[in-house]
């Protein structure tokens, strides 16, 4: 049976019978946060469970790396849509130790890729479209840097509302463990008293 096969299977079990009802909610996060973090498998359960967060609580955007990319990408088109729109009035930019991203290698994945069929000439046109596909696919050293420099992004977007607090943390994907880097409160006061 493949993967999909299965969860088809429990999935028609999990409607008949009903299994949904204790995880209904509305569109809108009841904490009002939006949450951007990382794909890593070991977060799905751990950090909605570290944080205290239920179903409805919160919005929460997942990439690899916890990475704002580009300003003007999906990632931030979802944050802005769930301040603008969808009521959420606090951002927690949210990495994690041992992250993959921190160890990907650009030149690995391309090899990889050529493994798995994708041509050279489909890797040339690419970069002669003018995408620097090694810098698209680099990751990063340090989680901390990488979540501050995330939280810097969103901070200093032209359409993001300078009134909304973004914090920055770092977890321990064992323990749960959250490290606060950047507390956004603070930052909002200390701005206010500079400007």
């Amino acid at each position: 049976m493949t993967s999909l096969e299965e969860i088809l299977r429990f999935n028609k079990e999990f409607v008949e019978n009903k299994q949904y009802l204790p995880y209904i909610t509305s569109k809108y996060p009841d904490k009002k946060i939006v949450i951007l973090t990382c794909m890593d498998t070991r977060l799905i359960e751990l950090l909605p469970k570290a944080m205290n967060l239920r179903n409805g609580d919160a919005k929460i955007i997942k990439s690899a790396g916890a990475m704002v990319a580009h300003p003007f990408g999906g990632i931030m088109r979802s944050i802005l849509v769930a301040v603008y729109e969808l009521q959420a009035d606090e951002v927690y930019v949210i990495g994690h130790h041992d992250c993959g991203m921190s160890k990907v290698d650009p030149f690995v994945m391309i090899d990889h890729m050529r493994e798995r069929g994708i041509s050279d000439e489909m890797i040339k046109s690419i970069k002669y479209s003018g995408i620097d596909l090694v810098e698209w696919l680099r990751g990063f050293g340090d989680v901390e840097k990488n979540v501050l420099k995330s939280v810097d992004i969103i901070r200093n977007h032209p359409l993001f509302p300078k009134n909304t607090p973004v914090h920055g943390l770092v977890m321990d994907p064992e323990t749960g463990k959250l490290d606060l880097l950047t507390n956004g409160h603070e930052y909002l006061e200390l701005r206010h008293q500079h400007s």
